[in-house]
């Protein structure tokens, strides 16, 4: 398969040419339990990375390493040039990280339009003009395919459109980095297909960075930039998509080893 090369970078104020996140030994201890381990990698800006691996890889993990919700046993991750230690997810969201989750949970009661701008203002030094805020709430609603069910309760939504609105919420807050937590679980085949544009959009024409976590791996596969795969908490491959397929390392951990009958 052709490989999708990375949308060209934004500029950054005050940004030089190293990565948007660099990851270097990072580990996770559960107790006795090592969930990741040793873990270095590094994002550049304007990439699409993608996270395979088989369950209980470590992958949602390094996800919650990665946006605060836990705190590494060691090693050091890096945005922007700055380490981001001790930082809470509210924190590193107004930074710049923003992260979905597999299972969505939006305001039920609240409207499209008002979850939106829940992220837009949550936090936010200083009061913006409501029609500021209103219009780039349109914006994105509008941008994700969302605007026809502004009005209407989250709860309404079906699946596909819930997991529209999970996006939609990060990217009210102006994210410069998106960790995407298998976004396409639970569509079928079609949706997929709708979605896969979509996700292509906010990297080329918003010119955000992703990091993504999934398994359905034709999708991963054809809109990746480069793949890094976790087994047992180590990371065991980094490189393009097409190289990956080929890997006996790769291959070994999602088909096991060959034995004799």
């Amino acid at each position: 398969m052709e490989t999708p090369r990375p949308a060209p970078a934004s500029s950054r104020c005050g940004a030089d040419n190293g990565p948007i996140l660099a990851v270097r030994d990072l580990s996770m201890d559960f107790g006795g339990l090592r969930a990741v381990s040793s873990v270095s990698f590094r994002v550049d800006e304007g990439e699409i990375v993608g996270i395979i691996g088989p369950n209980g890889a470590g992958k949602t993990t390094l996800f919650a390493l990665l946006s605060g919700f836990l705190r590494p046993t060691g090693g050091e991750i890096r945005f922007l040039g700055k380490s981001t230690a001790g930082l809470r997810p509210d924190r590193l969201c107004h930074l710049g990280i923003a992260r979905t989750f597999q299972v969505v949970r939006p305001f039920p009661e609240m409207t499209v339009f008002e979850n939106v701008k829940a992220a837009a203002v949550y936090g936010k030094q200083g009061r913006r003009p409501a029609a500021q805020v209103r219009q780039e709430v349109a914006e994105i609603l509008d941008s994700t395919g969302l605007a026809p069910a502004a009005d209407q309760p989250a709860r309404s939504l079906s699946l596909p459109q819930r997991k529209r609105l999970e996006v939609a919420r990060t990217l009210a807050t102006h994210p410069e980095i998106l960790l995407l937590d298998e976004v396409l679980a639970g569509l079928n085949p079609r949706e997929v297909q709708e979605a896969i544009p979509f996700l292509r959009s906010l990297n080329a024409v918003r010119g955000i960075t992703i990091l993504m976590i999934e398994h359905n791996m034709r999708a991963i596969m054809g809109i990746s930039h480069r793949v890094l795969v976790l087994n047992f908490g180590q990371l065991i491959f980094d490189g393009t998509p097409d190289t990956a397929v080929k890997d006996p390392d790769v291959v070994r951990a999602y088909l096991g080893e060959r034995t004799d009958a």
